[in-house]
């Protein structure tokens, strides 16, 4: 472990010049330390003359608690590493890598300030044409790339061993599959839940589910995923998606990255039924969601399903029949997946601001509990659905 932190604002400065590209020689160059992160220290660094870039730098532990929570520093690497990965398919679609300094433990990368972050203009209702067909692009192919339906026998692996992610697969497996799950000190309940919160801890038909969940989670290493992909880690605009941080990123269920997404588009679902504005507006709104929702699975499905028709090379792999099964099989996993995120999302550690901003507690205690009642549901049936259209329509009745 390496104490590299950059020591003033100059350090920080002189580091992006040297290492972007992007500034003009003689440009006067000031910096800010930027974002919400927990774990990282990130910077933005810009010119007068509007250019600017982002510096990441990881630390020995996480940023928001110090010392006393530990961190393996190699989680920049591999962030470096798969935004190298998904840029390879979808250079559209994150932020362009600049570069990557193994001794500062520092990246630095494109800024994409234009866009916002996805959490935000989905609280704020804002409608994004083009998120649905890009957030399936980019799961269908970062997914479908790295997995056995692609590489050979040998790449595969040897990637494997690049991304072996135990520190941040550690915090994944304990905030997403345990904690919830049992009266953990981690977790922070709204004390009008916590009748539901106990129900919850006691619900063993549940528990088994989310342990088959959790071993699939530790034990298939089926494609580099993203290993983070919420709606924070989402940026948007009018124009375009950019997907950022996937320093969680490691081999394992693709339905855990496309479950992930599914599972925060939901989670603003039953937020905007509480949050201001009217309920004409607020219902479109939900509207506007499940369609979203709908779009993004079929875009990534469809995508999917021609990706492996056209580039899976092994014979057995690539019968109609397996397509069929494995695509079903891949919804099952992603509804169970989305489910446990939205339930780690009410009653565990990390909260978001689709249902912390509603401000009345009682308010704000309607909408998580739906989030608990849809969460389980979609965990304990997700076999059953079939379709995501029968999901839609379970949500909308729910």
């Amino acid at each position: 472990m390496t104490d590299c932190k950059f020591s003033s604002d100059a350090e920080v400065i002189a580091f992006a010049r040297d290492n972007s590209g992007v500034f003009q020689a003689g440009a006067t160059l000031g910096v800010e330390e930027i974002g919400d992160g927990n774990i990282n220290f990130v910077y933005r660094v810009y010119s007068d003359d509007g250019t600017s870039v982002i510096i990441k730098q990881a630390l020995h532990y996480i940023r928001i608690i110090g010392e006393g929570w530990p961190l393996s520093q190699d989680r920049i690497r591999i962030e470096a590493e798969a935004l190298q990965q998904e840029a390879a398919f979808c250079p559209d679609l994150v932020p362009r890598l600049y570069h990557f300094d193994a001794e500062r433990f520092a990246i630095v990368m494109e800024d994409i300030g234009a866009h916002e972050n996805l959490r935000h203009a989905l609280i704020a209702r804002t409608r994004l044409p083009l998120l649905a067909e890009q957030l399936g692009r980019f799961t269908a192919d970062t997914l479908f790339h790295t997995s056995d339906l692609y590489l050979d026998a040998h790449r595969k692996k040897e990637l494997v061993g690049r991304f072996i992610n135990p520190d941040l697969c550690k915090i994944t497996e304990d905030l997403f599959f345990w904690d919830p799950y049992c009266d953990h000190e981690r977790n922070n309940i709204n004390p009008l839940l916590w009748d539901e919160a106990e129900a919850l801890w006691q619900d063993t038909p549940l528990k088994l589910e989310v342990a088959r969940l959790k071993y699939r989670f530790l034990t298939c290493a089926e494609a580099l995923l993203h290993g983070d992909l919420h709606s924070g880690s989402v940026f948007a605009c009018a124009e375009g998606t950019k997907v950022i941080d996937p320093e969680f990123a490691y081999f394992g269920p693709v339905g855990f990255d496309v479950g992930s997404l599914l599972g925060n588009l939901l989670l603003n679902y039953a937020g905007q039924a509480q949050l201001p504005g009217s309920a004409a507006e607020r219902s479109a709104y939900q509207d506007w969601l499940l369609e979203t929702i709908a779009g993004f699975w079929n875009t990534f499905s469809g995508r999917f399903d021609s990706l492996m028709t056209e580039k899976t090379q092994d014979p057995s792999l690539n019968l109609p029949l397996y397509r069929e099964s494995y695509l079903a099989d891949l919804l099952a996993d992603s509804i169970g997946y989305a489910g446990t995120e939205m339930i780690r999302r009410t009653l565990g550690l990390a909260h978001v601001a689709d249902l912390e901003s509603i401000e009345d507690p009682q308010q704000r205690a309607l909408a998580e509990s739906q989030v608990l009642k849809l969460g389980r549901a979609m965990i304990m049936q997700r076999g059953q659905f079939g379709t995501i259209d029968a999901l839609i329509a379970f949500v909308r009745a729910n």
